[in-house]
This record gives structure tokens, C-alpha cells and sequence, in this order.
């Protein structure tokens, strides 16, 4: 099966870029199932309900949050209403929402997606290693395909939870500092890995804002209200072939959508 990811989709640039692109690549790739990172989709924080129902609606079976899910107050009681928007599994027992999905894909195959949240230079949640474990565990034998949204900071914790899960998950996908690396793999046991899918938004931008705002701050240091980029829209992800049966990962690339 062919599996499609989206990194972080960044305030509307991004959103009108999967509005007007994915249709036509989920057809012409013949992608068997879109994920997405959406953390970023609402004015560069967070998201909203009805946002998240657009994005749905263009054919992402599920949605990512991170660090920002909590930016917007109305995704308290959104969360428990949409299992397919997922904050990350290892926040404490009782926090609204879930970090695991299951379901099938209009073939009929099972998949899981599991969102973990970094602890190096972010909050200190629980430990996602622990979480991964136990989420895995409650999995059970449910789904053999499984995909891992590890949405970190620092690189060195994204490749550790990928060598972790080698063998046990079908794809490691880093996300969260929107920029694309360019070392993705088939770890040996079968897992697929990149760092970071990269950004889907405006790229004429530091990491998706307007620059005159981010520079600003770097040369002052003082407080400044950063605004999303409009210019040069770009989809960055990642095409995953994994071997449904086994669950294990046979190829992963990474992909840039531009707007004609």
C-alpha cells in the first residue's frame, strides 16, 4: 500500500495548498491513505474544529496536532468529539482527546497512527518511549500497518524513537521544525524514518512567518507578534510503500507539491 504524509500544514497558505492539490495527487499517485501534521493550521498555531473538518474533507484520514494543540481553546471539547485529530499520546492520563487511531482504509486494510510528543527543549510531558510501549501494547495485533508521528525538537530524540520502534511500527515520521531533512531510510527491521517531513506552506518565510518579524526578534530580542508568510506555497511530505501483510516498510521518499 502507498501511503502519503504531510508535514506541518502552516496557517491558510497551507491549508489552500492541500485544498487545491491533494485531490488530484491522491488520484494520480494512487495513495492509498493521507496523513497530516496540523499543528500549525490556524494562523500558525494550533487549530480549530472547523479547519480541521476542511482538511478531513480533502481526503486526510487523520490529523497530527503537537506542541500547539492546546493553542485554541475551542479543541477541549472538540477532541473527545473527533478521534481523527489526534494530540500526542504521552500527555498525562485525562487530558481531553486521544494519541491513537485505528481504522481501515477504503480497501479495507487496518492501520493505526500514533502521535508522540518530544520532551528535549519542549515541555516535560511523560516519556513518549514509555508511551509508545504501552499504546503498542493496548494496540495489540488490531493493525499491522502503523504510523508514528514523533513531533520533537531535537533531532537525536526523533532518531532514537526511531530506532526504538524498528521493527515494531511500519514508518517513524519526524515532525515540528518544518524543515525537510534529507535522510530518509528503511531502518533494518522494516521501519521507514526521516527527521522531518518538512513544512506544507509558505516558504519564502523562517520556518512559515514573515520574515521582517522573526529578524526582528533575533536582532532585539524584544516581544513581536508573528504573522504567516504568504509567498512561494509549497507541500512537503513523504510516499511510503508498506508491505500490508507484514506491516513492514518496503520504500519511503520524500515529495514537494508546488500550486501551478
Amino acid at each position: 500500500m502507498r501511503i502519503l504524509y504531510i508535514g506541518d500544514i502552516v496557517g491558510s497558505p497551507g491549508r489552500r495548498i492541500v485544498e487545491e492539490r491533494l485531490p488530484d495527487i491522491l488520484a494520480q499517485e494512487r495513495i492509498d491513505l493521507a496523513l497530516a501534521n496540523a499543528d500549525n493550521a490556524a494562523g500558525g498555531f494550533g487549530i480549530i474544529p472547523r479547519l480541521a473538518e476542511q482538511l478531513l474533507d480533502c481526503g486526510i484520514e487523520v490529523l497530527c496536532g503537537g506542541n500547539h494543540i492546546w493553542d485554541r481553546k475551542e479543541i477541549f471539547d472538540y477532541l473527545p468529539e473527533q478521534p481523527r485529530l489526534l494530540r500526542p499520546a504521552n500527555f498525562p492520563s485525562g487530558t481531553p482527546g486521544a494519541g491513537l487511531f485505528c481504522g481501515q482504509t477504503r480497501q479495507g486494510v487496518p492501520y493505526a497512527v500514533l502521535h508522540l510528543q518530544g520532551r528535549t527543549f519542549l515541555p516535560a510531558i511523560d516519556c513518549p518511549f514509555r508511551a509508545a510501549d504501552r499504546e503498542l501494547e493496548r494496540l495489540g495485533d488490531a493493525a499491522r500497518v502503523i504510523l508514528v508521528d514523533m513531533h520533537a525538537e531535537a533531532t537525536s530524540e526523533k532518531q532514537a524513537m526511531g530506532w526504538y520502534l524498528d521493527g515494531r511500527v511500519s514508518a517513524v515520521l519526524g515532525t515540528h521544525t518544518h524543515v525537510a531533512t534529507a535522510d530518509e531510510q528503511v531502518l533494518p527491521k522494516g521501519t521507514a524514518f526521516i527527521s522531518d517531513v518538512g513544512m506544507t506552506g509558505p516558504h519564502d518565510s523562517v520556518i512559515g512567518m514573515d520574515k521582517s518579524g522573526v529578524l526582528q526578534r533575533f536582532l532585539d530580542g524584544l516581544p513581536v507578534r508573528f504573522e504567516v508568510a504568504t509567498q512561494n506555497l509549497a507541500m512537503h511530505a513523504v510516499r511510503i510503500e508498506i508491505d500490508e501483510a507484514s506491516g513492514r516498510a518496503t520504500a519511503i521518499e520524500r515529495a514537494v507539491y508546488r500550486l501551478d
